[in-house]
Protein backbone atom coordinates (compact mmCIF):
# COMPACT_ATOMS: atom_id res chain seq x y z
CA UNK A 1 0.00 0.00 0.00
CA UNK A 2 1.53 3.73 -0.84
CA UNK A 3 1.68 5.96 1.68
CA UNK A 4 -1.00 8.51 0.74
CA UNK A 5 -3.64 10.39 1.62
CA UNK A 6 -7.07 10.40 0.07
CA UNK A 7 -9.28 13.30 0.30
CA UNK A 8 -12.58 11.64 0.59
CA UNK A 9 -14.65 14.80 1.14
CA UNK A 10 -13.40 18.53 0.63
CA UNK A 11 -16.50 20.56 1.41
CA UNK A 12 -17.05 22.68 4.85
CA UNK A 13 -20.33 22.80 6.23
CA UNK A 14 -23.19 19.85 6.20
CA UNK A 15 -25.10 20.71 3.18
CA UNK A 16 -25.00 18.63 0.23
CA UNK A 17 -25.88 20.10 -3.42
CA UNK A 18 -26.63 18.64 -7.19
CA UNK A 19 -22.77 18.37 -8.42
CA UNK A 20 -21.19 19.37 -5.56
CA UNK A 21 -18.17 18.72 -3.10
CA UNK A 22 -19.36 16.91 -0.18
CA UNK A 23 -18.99 17.15 3.36
CA UNK A 24 -15.53 16.82 5.39
CA UNK A 25 -13.78 12.98 5.13
CA UNK A 26 -10.68 11.75 4.69
CA UNK A 27 -8.39 8.47 4.15
CA UNK A 28 -5.38 8.32 5.31
CA UNK A 29 -2.68 5.41 4.26
CA UNK A 30 0.49 4.96 6.40
CA UNK A 31 2.53 2.10 6.93
CA UNK A 32 -0.11 -0.48 6.16
CA UNK A 33 -2.89 0.67 8.01
CA UNK A 34 -5.82 2.56 6.80
CA UNK A 35 -7.30 5.59 9.22
CA UNK A 36 -10.41 7.56 8.67
CA UNK A 37 -10.21 11.46 9.68
CA UNK A 38 -13.76 12.75 10.22
CA UNK A 39 -16.78 11.00 8.80
CA UNK A 40 -19.20 13.10 6.52
CA UNK A 41 -22.15 12.15 5.10
CA UNK A 42 -21.37 10.23 2.04
CA UNK A 43 -18.18 8.77 3.05
CA UNK A 44 -19.11 5.14 2.71
CA UNK A 45 -19.92 5.49 -0.49
CA UNK A 46 -16.73 7.35 -1.25
CA UNK A 47 -14.02 4.76 0.35
CA UNK A 48 -15.64 1.93 -1.86
CA UNK A 49 -15.15 4.32 -5.24
CA UNK A 50 -11.62 5.00 -3.82
CA UNK A 51 -10.89 1.40 -4.05
CA UNK A 52 -10.50 0.58 -0.73
CA UNK A 53 -12.57 -2.42 0.70
CA UNK A 54 -14.70 -1.78 4.10
CA UNK A 55 -13.09 -4.28 5.99
CA UNK A 56 -9.55 -3.11 5.40
CA UNK A 57 -10.53 0.06 7.73
CA UNK A 58 -8.06 -0.33 10.52
CA UNK A 59 -9.18 2.75 12.78
CA UNK A 60 -11.26 6.60 13.04
CA UNK A 61 -10.05 8.99 14.18
CA UNK A 62 -13.11 12.87 14.88
CA UNK A 63 -11.94 15.53 15.55
CA UNK A 64 -14.69 17.16 16.65
CA UNK A 65 -18.60 16.38 17.21
CA UNK A 66 -19.85 19.13 14.12
CA UNK A 67 -22.15 17.08 11.97
CA UNK A 68 -20.56 17.30 8.58
CA UNK A 69 -17.23 15.88 10.43
CA UNK A 70 -19.65 13.10 12.75
CA UNK A 71 -22.58 12.40 10.94
CA UNK A 72 -21.51 9.18 8.79
CA UNK A 73 -20.05 7.33 11.48
CA UNK A 74 -22.13 5.03 12.78
CA UNK A 75 -23.41 3.86 9.39
CA UNK A 76 -19.94 3.98 8.59
CA UNK A 77 -19.01 1.20 11.25
CA UNK A 78 -22.22 -0.66 11.13
CA UNK A 79 -22.16 -1.37 7.52
CA UNK A 80 -18.52 -2.78 7.87
CA UNK A 81 -19.83 -4.72 10.05
CA UNK A 82 -23.13 -5.67 7.91
CA UNK A 83 -20.16 -6.35 5.60
CA UNK A 84 -18.25 -9.03 7.58
CA UNK A 85 -16.66 -7.43 10.43
CA UNK A 86 -14.77 -9.98 12.68
CA UNK A 87 -12.27 -8.13 14.74
CA UNK A 88 -12.14 -4.79 16.82
CA UNK A 89 -12.24 -1.38 15.48
CA UNK A 90 -11.22 1.41 17.53
CA UNK A 91 -12.97 4.74 17.34
CA UNK A 92 -11.04 8.01 19.27
CA UNK A 93 -12.99 11.14 19.39
CA UNK A 94 -13.48 14.29 21.61
CA UNK A 95 -16.19 14.33 24.82
CA UNK A 96 -19.34 13.22 23.39
CA UNK A 97 -18.06 10.97 21.52
CA UNK A 98 -18.83 7.49 23.64
CA UNK A 99 -22.46 9.57 24.06
CA UNK A 100 -22.77 9.62 19.77
CA UNK A 101 -21.76 6.24 19.55
CA UNK A 102 -24.58 5.01 22.43
CA UNK A 103 -27.66 6.82 20.94
CA UNK A 104 -26.91 5.58 17.56
CA UNK A 105 -26.48 1.94 19.14
CA UNK A 106 -30.00 2.54 20.42
CA UNK A 107 -31.44 3.41 17.39
CA UNK A 108 -29.89 0.27 15.86
CA UNK A 109 -31.19 -1.77 18.28
CA UNK A 110 -34.23 -3.15 16.29
CA UNK A 111 -31.84 -4.23 13.27
CA UNK A 112 -29.00 -5.12 15.47
CA UNK A 113 -31.02 -7.57 17.83
CA UNK A 114 -32.38 -9.31 13.97
CA UNK A 115 -29.16 -9.88 12.67
CA UNK A 116 -27.52 -10.99 15.53
CA UNK A 117 -30.33 -13.51 15.58
CA UNK A 118 -31.14 -14.32 12.06
CA UNK A 119 -27.26 -14.32 10.59
CA UNK A 120 -25.75 -15.49 13.57
CA UNK A 121 -23.05 -12.18 14.14
CA UNK A 122 -21.29 -11.47 17.16
CA UNK A 123 -22.89 -7.98 18.67
CA UNK A 124 -21.19 -4.87 17.35
CA UNK A 125 -21.00 -3.63 21.04
CA UNK A 126 -18.07 -6.34 21.36
CA UNK A 127 -16.64 -5.24 18.28
CA UNK A 128 -15.72 -1.51 18.94
CA UNK A 129 -13.44 0.42 21.29
CA UNK A 130 -14.39 4.06 21.90
CA UNK A 131 -11.61 5.87 23.16
CA UNK A 132 -11.83 9.54 24.61
CA UNK A 133 -8.86 12.04 23.84
CA UNK A 134 -7.61 15.48 24.89
CA UNK A 135 -4.48 17.32 24.09
CA UNK A 136 -0.88 15.69 23.69
CA UNK A 137 0.06 12.25 22.79
CA UNK A 138 -3.47 9.69 22.33
CA UNK A 139 -2.07 6.97 20.23
CA UNK A 140 0.45 4.58 19.12
CA UNK A 141 -1.18 2.83 15.84
CA UNK A 142 1.32 -0.07 14.56
CA UNK A 143 3.66 2.55 15.03
CA UNK A 144 2.60 5.37 13.99
CA UNK A 145 2.39 8.21 16.46
CA UNK A 146 -0.82 9.96 17.00
CA UNK A 147 -0.75 13.76 18.33
CA UNK A 148 -3.46 16.12 18.95
CA UNK A 149 -3.32 20.06 19.61
CA UNK A 150 -6.89 21.79 20.31
CA UNK A 151 -7.58 24.66 18.08
CA UNK A 152 -9.61 27.28 18.39
CA UNK A 153 -13.35 26.75 16.53
CA UNK A 154 -15.79 28.59 18.95
CA UNK A 155 -18.36 27.70 20.16
CA UNK A 156 -17.20 24.19 20.08
CA UNK A 157 -13.91 23.94 22.75
CA UNK A 158 -13.40 20.15 22.13
CA UNK A 159 -11.82 20.35 18.35
CA UNK A 160 -8.22 19.28 17.61
CA UNK A 161 -5.98 18.79 15.20
CA UNK A 162 -4.14 15.70 14.54
CA UNK A 163 -1.26 14.52 13.61
CA UNK A 164 0.35 11.30 12.38
CA UNK A 165 3.90 10.40 11.94
CA UNK A 166 5.14 7.12 10.63
CA UNK A 167 7.82 5.67 9.77
CA UNK A 168 8.56 7.45 6.26
CA UNK A 169 6.51 10.41 6.32
CA UNK A 170 4.08 12.95 8.64
CA UNK A 171 0.79 14.39 8.04
CA UNK A 172 -1.03 16.75 9.49
CA UNK A 173 -5.14 17.67 9.63
CA UNK A 174 -6.12 20.87 11.03
CA UNK A 175 -9.63 20.35 11.91
CA UNK A 176 -11.91 23.04 12.20
CA UNK A 177 -10.15 26.21 13.11
CA UNK A 178 -10.39 30.16 13.02
CA UNK A 179 -6.32 31.10 12.36
CA UNK A 180 -4.43 29.35 14.86
CA UNK A 181 -0.61 30.50 14.98
CA UNK A 182 0.31 27.40 17.47
CA UNK A 183 -0.64 25.14 14.57
CA UNK A 184 2.86 25.76 12.60
CA UNK A 185 4.75 24.66 15.48
CA UNK A 186 2.56 21.70 15.66
CA UNK A 187 2.71 21.55 11.92
CA UNK A 188 6.57 21.76 11.64
CA UNK A 189 8.50 19.84 8.76
CA UNK A 190 5.40 17.98 8.17
CA UNK A 191 5.29 16.45 4.57
CA UNK A 192 1.71 17.52 3.71
CA UNK A 193 -0.40 19.61 6.02
CA UNK A 194 -4.44 19.34 5.18
CA UNK A 195 -5.72 22.68 6.32
CA UNK A 196 -8.93 23.96 6.09
CA UNK A 197 -9.81 27.66 3.87
CA UNK A 198 -12.54 30.03 3.27
CA UNK A 199 -11.90 32.63 0.24
CA UNK A 200 -14.00 35.81 2.11
CA UNK A 201 -15.27 36.80 -1.65
CA UNK A 202 -17.17 33.38 -1.29
CA UNK A 203 -18.83 34.19 2.23
CA UNK A 204 -21.88 36.11 0.65
CA UNK A 205 -22.59 32.84 -1.71
CA UNK A 206 -22.81 30.76 1.22
CA UNK A 207 -24.94 32.79 3.20
CA UNK A 208 -27.16 33.33 -0.06
CA UNK A 209 -27.42 29.94 0.17
CA UNK A 210 -28.21 28.89 3.16
CA UNK A 211 -31.61 30.23 4.54
CA UNK A 212 -32.70 30.09 8.55
CA UNK A 213 -28.92 30.66 9.52
CA UNK A 214 -28.92 34.21 10.99
CA UNK A 215 -25.93 34.09 12.76
CA UNK A 216 -23.94 32.36 10.35
CA UNK A 217 -21.49 35.10 8.67
CA UNK A 218 -20.40 35.58 12.28
CA UNK A 219 -19.82 32.14 12.83
CA UNK A 220 -17.45 31.69 9.64
CA UNK A 221 -15.78 34.61 10.54
CA UNK A 222 -15.14 33.77 14.13
CA UNK A 223 -13.89 30.03 13.72
CA UNK A 224 -12.58 29.27 10.12
CA UNK A 225 -9.22 30.16 8.51
CA UNK A 226 -9.14 32.49 5.38
CA UNK A 227 -7.17 31.26 2.66
CA UNK A 228 -4.50 33.56 2.98
CA UNK A 229 -3.94 32.51 6.67
CA UNK A 230 -3.45 28.78 6.07
CA UNK A 231 -0.64 30.10 3.95
CA UNK A 232 0.76 31.62 6.71
CA UNK A 233 0.68 28.47 8.69
CA UNK A 234 2.24 26.52 6.15
CA UNK A 235 5.15 28.73 5.69
CA UNK A 236 5.65 29.22 9.31
CA UNK A 237 5.57 25.10 9.86
CA UNK A 238 7.86 24.59 6.53
CA UNK A 239 5.37 21.87 5.38
CA UNK A 240 6.52 19.94 1.99
CA UNK A 241 3.21 20.51 0.72
CA UNK A 242 -0.22 22.31 1.70
CA UNK A 243 -3.37 21.06 0.70
CA UNK A 244 -6.33 23.08 1.36
CA UNK A 245 -9.64 21.49 2.61
CA UNK A 246 -13.10 22.06 3.84
CA UNK A 247 -13.76 24.39 1.40
CA UNK A 248 -15.84 27.50 2.13
CA UNK A 249 -17.32 27.61 -0.67
CA UNK A 250 -16.36 24.38 -2.54
CA UNK A 251 -19.25 24.08 -4.55
CA UNK A 252 -20.09 27.34 -6.32
CA UNK A 253 -18.81 27.57 -9.78
CA UNK A 254 -18.06 30.89 -9.74
CA UNK A 255 -14.68 30.07 -7.54
CA UNK A 256 -12.19 27.96 -8.86
CA UNK A 257 -8.40 26.90 -8.41
CA UNK A 258 -7.38 30.24 -9.25
CA UNK A 259 -9.03 32.36 -6.72
CA UNK A 260 -7.51 29.66 -4.00
CA UNK A 261 -3.95 29.85 -5.73
CA UNK A 262 -4.03 33.89 -5.71
CA UNK A 263 -5.34 33.95 -2.14
CA UNK A 264 -2.94 31.47 -0.41
CA UNK A 265 0.10 32.59 -2.61
CA UNK A 266 0.09 36.05 -0.89
CA UNK A 267 2.10 34.06 1.56
CA UNK A 268 3.21 30.18 0.71
CA UNK A 269 5.24 29.83 -2.30
CA UNK A 270 5.63 26.26 -2.09
CA UNK A 271 3.63 23.20 -3.43
CA UNK A 272 0.03 23.94 -3.00
CA UNK A 273 -3.21 21.65 -4.04
CA UNK A 274 -7.20 22.85 -3.68
CA UNK A 275 -8.58 19.77 -2.15
CA UNK A 276 -10.93 17.60 -4.89
CA UNK A 277 -13.34 14.77 -3.53
CA UNK A 278 -11.52 11.79 -4.34
CA UNK A 279 -7.93 13.49 -4.48
CA UNK A 280 -4.74 11.10 -3.79
CA UNK A 281 -2.01 12.96 -2.17
CA UNK A 282 1.59 10.76 -1.99
CA UNK A 283 3.43 11.03 0.85
CA UNK A 284 6.67 10.80 -0.29
CA UNK A 285 7.65 13.88 -1.32
CA UNK A 286 10.65 12.47 -3.40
Amino acid sequence: MEDQIILLGTKGGPAVRQDGAMPTASLLQMDGQNIVIDCGIGLTRSIVDAGVKLLDIDVIFITHLHSDHLLELGPLIYTIWTTGLTRKIPIYGPIGIQEYWDGFMQSMDYDHSIRIADDGRDPLHDMVEVHVFGEGAIAEIEGIRVSSLRVDHPPITECYALRFDGAKASAVFSADTCYFPPLAEFSKGADVLVHEAMLEAGIQSILDRTPGASSLEQHLRASHTMAPDAGKIARDAEVGLLALHHLIPADDPAFNDSHWHEAVQQFWSGELLVGKDGMKIPLSRS
